[in-house]
């Protein structure tokens, strides 16, 4: 098992380009995979992207996560079924969670950046950096949801149902990404 992990490291390594639009790949689609997961509310659902978003983040670092983020509002910009249960389109960009995918390019940025500085050899520093990058995604998502619902009311239907499961996601992504980089660094 370990020369198959350093054999993949080595040609990972040695072929920097296709390793790159790999991961970008893979990103993209766990991302939407993880949209999947879904518990609908109104007018914003609970979904798993935000925890695919925080482990891309943090396990390709910053270009390649922000490369993954954009392929991935791409994809269900052109129509591909990818955004929370199914859905896609433009027209997404422009509804009430509009601001929650603008956010995911802040938040995988934040994450990426403290990534690449080395931020995975502490787990809770990881963990600190997860919740801020969440908070990013917040930001954006609040600021386009409230041209969408009654004035006052934005932290009600955008925020309050959603810290306990953003602070789960950032803890748990952190609890992933970690220990899996310290495995894989020693190797």
């Amino acid at each position: 098992m370990s020369t198959v992990l350093t054999s993949t490291k080595q040609w990972f390594i040695s072929h920097e380009q296709a390793a790159f639009f790999i991961k970008v790949i893979f990103g993209s689609v766990m991302i939407a995979l993880f949209a999947q997961i879904s518990v609908p509310m109104y007018p914003v659902p609970i979904t798993g992207q935000t925890l695919a978003v925080t482990v891309v983040g943090l396990s390709l670092g910053r270009k390649a996560g922000i490369a993954a983020v954009l392929l991935y509002l791409f994809q269900g910009a052109i129509g591909l079924p990818v955004f929370a249960s199914g859905s896609a389109g433009i027209a997404a960009f422009f509804g009430p969670t509009g601001g929650y995918l603008y956010g995911f390019i802040a938040t995988v940025a934040i994450l990426g950046y403290f990534s690449d500085k080395g931020i995975l050899k502490s787990y809770f520093m990881s963990t600190m950096v997860a919740l801020i990058a969440t908070a990013a995604t917040f930001v954006f998502g609040l600021m386009h949801l409230s041209l969408f619902v009654p004035e006052g009311t934005v932290l009600q239907f955008g925020l309050y149902p959603f810290i306990i499961g953003g602070i789960i996601k950032a803890v748990l992504a952190a609890a992933l990404v970690v220990p899996t980089h310290k495995f894989f660094s020693k190797l």
